[in-house]
């Protein structure tokens, strides 16, 4: 026996038919019989064969080639296995029944030598080159992820570089980062569960999303120390050059984009930054958008924002209580805040562990 030659296994319970069969094939491929489907399953389960091929005949005792194969189908390790019917079944209706079960072909006996192994060979053909592109398409599968491992690793650097900047402008920075973060995975899980916010958060990427917050206030670089840093309440005027962060901070990400190919990963941080100050009723800055024209994002960056800022200590105030802090929220619903995310903010709160 060659040792490179396809296998194929013909299963037919008339001894004449099967010797025929197996005499046509017999120079070209390493064959196997069996007298009826029980043998076929227990060659097969055996575990020392696996053929490339084969050659069944609808009229098999107990169960018949259709039977046969819808079961061999229906095993994980079998059902790749192309079936060729080799029957005296030559009607349409047969035909057509025998290839909707997945069958590679349907060869009426009699049947003249030269055509069936040409029909055979066409049938291992077409298997090769299947197994050929499945594994061209693993193999690109493969090129993707290592590619995307690759970007999201160049993501998280940039992103954690930035951040730690803006940190270090900025004493109170770093930890709020850090909180915002914790309070807008709650955010998310709350208003997937108890919000009809649920469909639009379907697409989310969380980790991008989560780790693009990092980048809310990095417009904050470009503020001054003495406003930056003021231990005490800012002016009118002081409070307008602090306002320009948001843009900075869109500038900062539109300049980042240009130099790099890979820059939708920054989509959602530009969303943040832009809108988490906008309100609901439109008096935010610096677009003074109003309503659902605040992009989902930027509203739950907004009251992740505010609720971390009153309830921490600032150089200027000392931090309220939780039970104020949500007090405030409530109050301000439908003017500063969603009122849809204001209204379940409590209850995400308590069902965190942020509470």
């Amino acid at each position: 026996m060659i040792l490179d030659r396809k296998t194929i296994m013909i299963v037919d319970n008339a001894p004449a038919d099967l010797k025929m069969t197996r005499n046509a094939l017999a120079r070209h491929y390493h064959v196997v019989t069996a007298p009826n489907a029980d043998k076929m399953y227990d060659l097969l389960e055996a575990g020392a064969l696996l053929p490339d091929l084969i050659l069944l005949e609808v009229n098999l005792p107990e169960t018949d080639g259709f039977r046969a194969t819808q079961i061999l189908k229906s095993n994980k390790l079998y059902e790749n296995i192309p079936v060729i019917f080799l029957t005296h079944r030559g009607d349409k209706q047969d035909e057509c029944e025998g290839l909707s079960l997945g069958a590679a072909d349907y060869i009426v006996k009699p049947f003249h030598s030269e055509l069936l192994l040409e029909r055979v060979k066409r049938s291992l053909a077409v298997e090769s080159q299947k197994k050929r592109l499945l594994s061209m398409n693993a193999h690109l599968h493969d090129i993707v992820r290592k590619q995307t491992i690759a970007v999201r690793g160049l993501q998280d650097s940039i992103l954690t570089i930035i951040s730690e900047l803006v940190e270090n402008r900025d004493d109170c920075t770093g930890e709020h980062i850090g909180r915002t973060a914790q309070m807008l995975k709650a955010l998310i899980a709350g208003l997937t569960k108890w919000t009809a916010y649920a469909k639009e958060l379907e697409t989310l990427d969380v980790d991008l999303f989560i780790d693009s917050s990092q980048l809310h206030d990095v417009g904050k670089i470009a503020i001054r120390d003495e406003i930056l840093l003021k231990p005490g309440k800012l002016t009118a005027g002081e409070f307008n050059i602090m306002k320009k962060h948001v843009e900075h901070g869109v500038t900062i990400i539109d300049r980042i984009q240009k130099q790099t190919a890979e820059s939708d990963f920054l989509s959602y941080a530009k969303v943040m930054i832009e809108t988490h100050h906008e309100k609901w009723d439109g008096s935010g800055y610096p677009n003074g958008l109003s309503g659902n024209n605040i992009p989902l994002y930027g509203r739950m960056m907004a009251i992740a924002d505010v609720y971390d800022a009153l309830t921490s200590e600032r150089p200027y105030k000392k931090p309220y209580s939780q039970k104020d802090a949500l007090r405030i929220i409530a109050e301000s619903s439908g003017t500063h805040f969603d009122p849809v995310i204001a209204g379940v903010f409590p209850k995400i709160i308590h069902a965190s562990a942020l509470s």
